[in-house]
């Protein structure tokens, strides 16, 4: 099943959102902070957008579909933070309109969680 992870986790790389591009703009190559950063990182049974392991902090890049299951969302974020990790949230539209203000929300967490 290892296999069928990894090749799912590199398809959705290929198919990322225009917000998802955007965020990994900034990310990628620890471009934020010096932060080093994976995309579409298997946990299962879900696919995380973007961890850093280093710090253990997820990013969730969410779109219209995720106002409807709200309850869902908040279940898999409490099974992440029951892993250890953290979990921050933006919608697509934050990203899309002002990626600056999400990049320091970003990088402030990354700070607080960086001991």
């Amino acid at each position: 099943m290892v296999g069928g992870r990894i090749s799912r986790a590199r398809e959705l790389r290929r198919e990322q959102t225009a917000a998802e591009r955007r965020l990994w703009s900034c990310l990628r190559d620890r471009g934020l902070g010096g932060y080093r950063w994976k995309r579409q990182v298997p946990i299962p049974p879900y696919y995380v957008d973007f961890l850093s392991p280093q710090i253990g902090l997820v990013i969730e890049v969410d779109g219209g579909q995720h106002s409807a299951d709200t309850l869902r969302d908040a279940r898999r974020t409490a099974d992440l933070h029951a892993r250890g990790l953290h979990v921050i949230r933006f919608w697509n539209y934050e990203i899309m309109e002002d990626l600056d203000a999400v990049c320091r929300t970003v990088l402030a967490a990354c700070k607080r969680l960086d001991h």
